[in-house]
């Protein structure tokens, strides 16, 4: 009964979790420093991890019986589809195989390669053949794990010995290739043999030879035979207007089985059904002649589906259930009134003034008679610039957008500013690309730091330089040092060599601009492709008439402005625009769009509340803190008003993302940037719906949100609208990225909570008053992890489903995805920290729910930055940690040792209740 007792108690609950998410998270590090093998040996498919979640799928049931949960169906539902998910996996893991697929147009093939590796070994004698395969996958990291030896019998009870000696991993650059050494052992004689393989790929075959007999072994994946047939008919591959980046690719098949046959198109989220087979279209030959699919056998998906289903069901329940505790916190919330709402920050629309422009001219450029030109150009080109940015270009990617959307990407990467000396981008480009002669002598690009303003022989209180002051007799004068930066790895990287490659950049990016390299704003004519061309590039590329179209109207145009022609010139915009309108119809914008994209350039939205997120966010802490140590002050109608500004905010930033949406022609969380706008929408989102009675709890969902935008726009994140890769282009992505990432502002809103609760411990002594604050916040902090807790296990789910519908496996342990089922289980261990005694107080609870928030910095900034994997943006060398994160985690850990001695308190709904729940 004792034994019992241990077993489906909490404390057991809590290890367990712990111990799956410790175990999860460092798997990730193994896989990203050796390999994807040594990651599943040691952890993901090892006994010990597989033991932990038999005993956690235990432990959960007898805690469902134990605490008889059907008596609320809410908890009862989404607790059982835990145990129904781990069930279905366990069916997945051990029923169910995973392979490769390769077809040439025009054959029919039923045969792919395993996923898992084999060890296959062929004993020929006397023209009789005999074989034996075991799976089995090995790592470099605990080599002893890999033992194994094998007796196999053959030829009238003749027998091979075959022993593990060796396992190594060998790197080429960014590829990793196992070198597996085993021992073959014939009537007393041995002999040493080496296999390269690795998981998802062919071993190659080694012979070893002892007299008659020959041994024949391999590594790798072996062939798998289907129980049907599928022909490639046709594979298509779709690109982006004028580049190589593709759409979409199909495979046009037909699936033969049982003498009957029906067609089926097989795409990017489209994966063919034949029983428990699932077809995915992965890739394609090199050649584009034929198709490469994955394929999943799984007769677990309908179990996994349903525990899915009664997951969302429960968890949804849950916020509605009135006897749950997420119902008693907000009923404890709602009887108290701290006090609400923000402050409005009424300068972060405020503009440059024209004086300061000027005065950065007199400043930036020192011959007059470049002063005058700037002067004349600036008061005369406005209008003509205008319509130059009104023109269409394409992207390298194969996005159409307009020149002005481009102009203020070259300005900003050059000089860091959106406009400069008075002029906007459109009229600073258009100097640039008419007038090259002058605007290399003007200082626009950016340099930072002193040791390169040394090496230049500039003044360091200087911002910017000139194109022509890194040229000294024709010679680059950075050659041999931007050299020296490029080739230093990036954790190796000073400031000094981080500026060097930043201005070598801007320097490419300028030369391009004076040549008109980077404009590709001419068609060519009958490209099946939609293939649109720089100026001098149409000159060359097309036939005679279109190219002496092209070379007339942007030799035409150029002359004119530099002749201050603007009428003539304006002639000469429209002659472009008609063209790209005649020529490149099937691609072009309408004036709408471009209109449209312009105007979303112009208001520069989340730029603009970002300063005002930031500013209003640091005031609302303030005016909140001075409101908790004065607790006389009431200020209803100060609240009322605040409350109505930060909902306007709200209004303005749902208005970008929605603005963002219809121009992109995608949900705008599709990369970093627009992920980053959307976290921070989904904290002030939090604040506002759920927690607009708390001053300090909206100051906290104001300063997540303005951290998240701050990190978008001064990190170096690169906020241009880009197209869809062909995988993301699904339903799926609005509604799994939606969710999942919505609760990453609800965990730094409990994160942001929980510091604050930490500081008010340490003054607590001796002012009573704040223990209801700290109790009401702590209350706050708990519904904002249950609604976070919600939302990610959904959104990681329903990602489930997508990964399954588009590529044929709901779960690989990709890093991201790792680390999205570490932080569930983070966030779960804290929720349920309140069953164990020793926990159930709002000090541990603040403490954790401020250091769990790690794993969500982990699963989104850690995974992209620092391991690789399909989510991952990191490639090569790992980007350095920036010094001031140790400063911040230095900091909270002083905070929570200073407010360790203050600690006991108790749980406020515990007392409340009586400890019902």
């Amino acid at each position: 009964m004792k034994g019992t007792n241990v077993l489906f108690s909490f404390k057991t609950t809590l290890i367990l979790l712990a111990i799956l998410a410790i175990g999860a998270g460092y798997a990730t590090f193994i896989e990203n420093d050796f390999d994807t093998s040594s990651a599943r040996v040691l952890v993901y498919n090892h006994i010990w991890y597989e033991a932990i979640l038999v005993l956690t799928t235990i432990n959960l049931t007898g805690i469902i019986f134990k605490y008889k949960m059907w008596k609320s169906k809410a908890r009862f539902i989404f607790h059982t589809s835990f145990v129904v998910i781990l069930i279905a996996a366990g069916i997945t893991r051990y029923a169910g195989y995973e392979g490769i697929m390769q077809i040439k147009e025009g054959t029919t093939e039923n045969r792919m390669s395993s996923l898992e590796p084999y060890l296959q070994i062929s004993i020929k004698e006397n023209g009789t053949t005999y074989y034996k395969e075991y799976q089995k996958e090995f790592t470099s990291l605990l080599k002893f794990v890999n033992d194994f030896e094998h007796t196999i019998l053959y030829s009238d009870d003749k027998k091979v010995n075959v022993k593990y000696k060796d396992y190594l991993l060998a790197k080429k650059g960014t590829a990793k290739m196992g070198l597996l050494s085993v021992d073959v052992t014939i009537d007393g004689k041995t002999q040493t043999i080496k296999l390269p393989g690795q998981r998802g790929q062919r071993g190659l075959k080694r012979d070893l030879v002892f007299g008659d007999t020959t041994v024949t072994l391999s590594y790798g994946s072996k062939t798998l035979f289907l129980p049907f047939a599928i022909k490639l008919n046709d594979f298509q591959l779709d690109r982006y207007p004028g580049s190589n980046a593709p759409s979409s690719y199909a495979s046009e098949v037909t699936v033969i089985k049982d003498n009957k046959e029906y067609d089926y198109r097989i795409f990017m989220n489209r994966t063919l059904h034949e029983g428990n087979f699932l077809f995915f279209q992965s890739s394609y030959f090199p050649d584009e002649t034929g198709t490469v699919l994955s394929v999943n056998n799984d007769p677990g998906k309908w179990p996994t589906y349903f525990g899915y289903f009664l997951l969302t069901l429960g968890l949804v329940m849950n916020l509605f259930d009135k006897k749950s505790r997420f119902w008693k916190l907000t009923k404890y919330v709602a009887q108290r009134n701290v006090a609400s709402i923000a402050i409005a920050c009424m300068f972060a629309f405020a503009s440059t003034s024209l004086h300061a422009e000027e005065r950065v001219m007199e400043d930036e450029v020192k011959a007059q008679d470049t002063v005058a030109y700037l002067k004349k150009f600036k008061e005369e080109s406005k209008a003509t610039a205008d319509k130059f940015s009104k023109l269409v270009t394409q992207s390298q990617g194969g996005r159409m957008k307009p020149i002005s959307t481009l102009n203020r990407e070259i300005l900003l990467k050059l000089s860091g500013r959106k406009s400069l000396f008075g002029m906007n981008a459109d009229q600073i480009v258009l100097g640039m690309l008419t007038r090259p002669e002058m605007w290399r002598d003007i200082r626009l690009i950016k340099v930072k730091t002193p040791k390169l303003k040394k090496f230049l022989g500039i003044d360091e209180s200087r911002k910017h330089i000139a194109f022509t002051e890194v040229f000294i007799d024709g010679k680059y004068i950075l050659n041999k040092e931007a050299e020296k930066a490029a080739i230093t790895k990036p954790q190796d990287r000073g400031t000094y060599e981080k500026d060097i490659v930043r201005l070598d950049e801007r320097l490419n990016i300028t030369y391009a601009t004076f040549n008109g390299n980077l404009f590709r704003i001419f068609p060519e004519p009958e490209d099946k492709a939609n293939t649109w061309h720089a100026p001098l590039e149409a000159m060359e590329t097309f036939e005679e008439k279109s190219g002496r179209a092209a070379e007339l109207m942007t030799r035409g145009f150029i002359n004119s402005v530099i002749q201050s022609d603007w009428e003539q010139a304006d002639k000469f915009l429209d002659m472009i625009k008609l063209y790209q309108e005649k020529i490149g119809k099937e691609v072009m914008l309408s004036d709408s769009e471009v209109s449209n994209e312009i105007l979303f350039n112009e208001l520069d939205i989340f730029l603009k509340l970002t300063l005002a997120y930031v500013l209003t966010g640091l005031i609302m802490l303030i005016v909140a803190f001075v409101v908790v140590f004065n607790p006389n002050i009431k200020p209803r109608k100060t609240t009322f008003f605040f409350f109505i500004v930060l909902a306007l905010l709200f209004a303005t930033h749902t208005f970008g993302m929605g603005f963002r949406w219809v121009i992109s022609g995608h949900a705008p969380w599709s990369d970093t940037y627009e992920s980053l706008l959307y976290i921070s929408w989904s904290a002030i989102f939090a604040g506002v719906v759920f927690f607009r009675k708390s001053l300090l709890a909206l100051s906290a969902a104001v300063i997540v949100a303005g951290i998240f935008m701050f990190t978008a726009h001064l990190t170096g994140i690169d906020p241009q609208i880009t197209n869809l890769v062909p995988v993301l282009k699904s339903y799926w992505l609005t509604i799994h990225v939606s969710i999942l990432t919505a609760s990453y502002g609800f965990f730094g809103l409990g994160a942001i909570l929980g510091f604050m609760s930490l500081i008010m411990f340490i003054f607590r002594k001796n002012r009573p008053h704040l223990d209801e604050t700290i109790k009401n916040i702590t209350a706050i902090n708990e519904i904002a992890l249950i609604v976070g807790v919600t939302f990610i296990t959904i959104g990681n789910f329903l990602g489930g489903i997508w990964a399954n519908e588009s590529w044929g496996r709901y779960w690989g342990w990709d890093p991201k995805e790792t680390w999205a089922y570490v932080s569930i289980i983070t966030y779960v261990f804290v929720i349920h920290m309140r069953f164990v005694k020793p926990l159930n107080n709002p000090f541990a609870f603040s403490t954790a729910s401020l250091l769990a928030f790690a794993t969500i910095l982990m699963t989104y900034f850690g995974v992209n930055f620092y391991l690789s994997g399909m989510h991952s943006y990191a490639t090569g060398d790992p980007v350095p940690i920036p010094t001031w994160v140790y400063y911040v985690v230095s900091m909270v850990f002083i905070t929570i040792a200073l407010a360790y001695k203050n600690r006991n308190m108790k749980d406020p709904i515990s007392v409340q209740t009586n400890k019902t729940n």
